[in-house]
């Protein structure tokens, strides 16, 4: 009798529902994988935390690098690391990767959150990153300019995974540009029966935004209605996907509660949880069930329905392309993401030159 490794294990293995991991740290997804994680990721946050918590390992290799690339810059040096973060990652999950032909085993690695305005950039870092190691999968954000550049990259062979992405409209619009990228593909007879794109929808960071308008706007309605926003949200996108026949998974991150995990089990999809939550929920005693296809109490629809922005979020037409960029979540995401980037930089740059005090 196998010996039993815990809920998120149990979940791997009794239903479709894939587990990855938001981390990038060597030894945490290490762990993961033994929880049954088949993917990764690492994005401007979470390159950080690694740096900080792995200091004994990275700060020798960013001395090394100085001399390596002796007229490099603080932005090139930090950007080098995440891709050697990256591709160390990616090197624990190359079985997974082809025992399951591409569909799993990836790391996400996330294009520079500056270059969400510029389609041409993303797609041509996007190619750059696809290229670093057989199983990487390139994150793009859901904007304007990176809707474009995910029926661009993914044409172009990249495994894309969607990101900054937070609502149904976002979802779409992912899906339609990913089964445009795959039709061209198709079309000039390129494979992409190895491709595995994923499309984020980052639950928690819905909720986050309902809660602190709640607060703003001084409303009333019971607080434990916003923790299912993000829920409500995927599981309505999840039946349109499946309806609708995309060639692309769904992918909930940025968890904040149980539901986050529970209520999104069953599914053809990908729970990226970060690896505190996976420790959680794995000790929690929890026996995972399928109820992804369970709808949302109506109570809880009708209290979420007085947000305006979740109307939007929810409604298939609720946000235009352009509408995409101006989003409060999308606002407060790639204010995160810069700033981690200005703080990776300072990270290098003390490195670089040491306070002489």
């Amino acid at each position: 009798m196998s010996q039993y490794l815990g809920p998120l294990h149990e979940m791997t293995e009794t239903t479709p529902t894939c587990l990855w991991t938001d981390t990038a740290g060597l030894e945490e997804l290490k762990s993961s994988i033994a929880y049954g994680a088949v993917g990764a990721t690492c994005n401007p946050v979470i390159a950080l935390s690694v740096l900080k918590k792995e200091v004994a390992y990275w700060k020798p290799r960013m001395q090394e690098l100085l001399t390596v690339m002796p007229t490099a810059s603080e932005d090139q040096l930090g950007w080098r690391l995440v891709e050697e973060m990256s591709v160390r990652g990616a090197a624990l999950l190359k079985n997974v990767f082809e025992r399951d032909k591409g569909r799993n085993g990836r790391l996400s690695i996330q294009t520079d959150p500056r270059f969400f305005r510029n389609t041409a950039a993303i797609v041509d870092q996007a190619v750059h990153f696809s290229q670093l190691a057989p199983n990487m999968i390139v994150k793009i954000p859901v904007t304007s300019a990176g809707v474009p550049a995910i029926e661009e990259a993914t044409y172009r062979g990249v495994s894309i995974n969607a990101t900054v992405s937070f609502t149904l409209p976002q979802a779409v619009a992912v899906a339609e540009a990913v089964e445009r990228g795959l039709k061209r593909r198709e079309k000039e007879g390129k494979p992409v029966d190895t491709m595995g794109p994923v499309c984020t929808i980052m639950v928690g960071r819905i909720d986050d935004w309902l809660k602190l308008l709640l607060e703003r706007e001084g409303m009333s309605v019971d607080p434990g209605c916003t923790d299912w926003a993000g829920v409500a949200i995927f599981k309505k996108a999840y039946a349109l996907y499946r309806q609708r026949g995309y060639r692309i998974r769904l992918l909930s991150a940025a968890y904040r509660n149980v539901m986050h995990w529970t209520e999104l089990v069953g599914g053809d999809a990908v729970l990226s949880l970060p690896f505190p939550y996976q420790t959680r929920f794995n000790q929690s005693g929890i026996s995972p069930r399928p109820l992804m296809d369970r709808p949302v109490e109506g109570r809880i629809l009708e209290a979420l329905d007085r947000f305006p922005d979740y109307r939007r979020a929810s409604t298939e037409n609720g946000l235009s392309l352009a509408e995409f960029d101006t989003f409060g979540p999308t606002r407060r995401t790639l204010r995160q993401f810069l700033a981690a980037n200005v703080e990776l930089q300072a990270m290098v740059r003390d490195v670089m030159v040491p306070n002489p005090d």
